[in-house]
């Protein structure tokens, strides 16, 4: 297996070092997966972004987040998180709601559509990932979690 993202890039030249390859090969494992993930949301009109706001405001509850909180907890930061809510509002997706006491507080949360296009989603994500990791066992499975979290760690 090691060398093989090198025929996958059609790169004839060994990397400079193990790292390279390693970093390489793992933007080439998130681009695949990220593409794949496109493809199984894109029926259901999400993108991955909003994918992921379905989920963290299933996980809210009925309390739902501010926006700001919700942007604190997206995998992947985007600029505007204010007007992603809002064309996700648009779409009938969540609901935004004005705090009266306090006009600039507005708190997210799902609705009813967005609960059922996210169970949608999730069942088509629990494919992909039953396809994409059938190869790895549990143990590799969690070795594979320990090592990407080991990169992302900052001192």
């Amino acid at each position: 297996m090691a060398g093989r993202i090198l025929e996958e890039i059609k790169q004839t030249k060994p990397f400079a070092s193990p790292r390279e390859e390693a970093l390489v090969s793992l933007l080439r494992t998130a681009a695949i997966v990220e593409h794949a993930l496109g493809d199984a949301l894109r029926p259901l009109g999400l993108t991955h972004t909003q994918y992921n706001v379905l989920r963290i405001l299933k996980g809210a509850g009925a309390a739902g987040l501010c926006g700001r909180e919700v942007g604190e907890r997206l995998i992947s930061r985007v600029p505007d998180v204010p007007r992603l809510l809002e064309r996700m509002s648009d779409q009938g997706l969540i609901r935004r709601d004005r705090d009266r006491a306090d006009r600039r507080h507005v708190t997210t949360r799902l609705t009813e559509n967005g609960s059922r296009i996210l169970a949608r989603a999730t069942a088509r994500l629990e494919e992909l990932a039953a396809v994409r990791f059938d190869r790895l066992d549990a143990g590799q499975s969690a070795q594979l979690v320990d090592l990407l979290e080991a990169v992302r760690a900052t001192d």
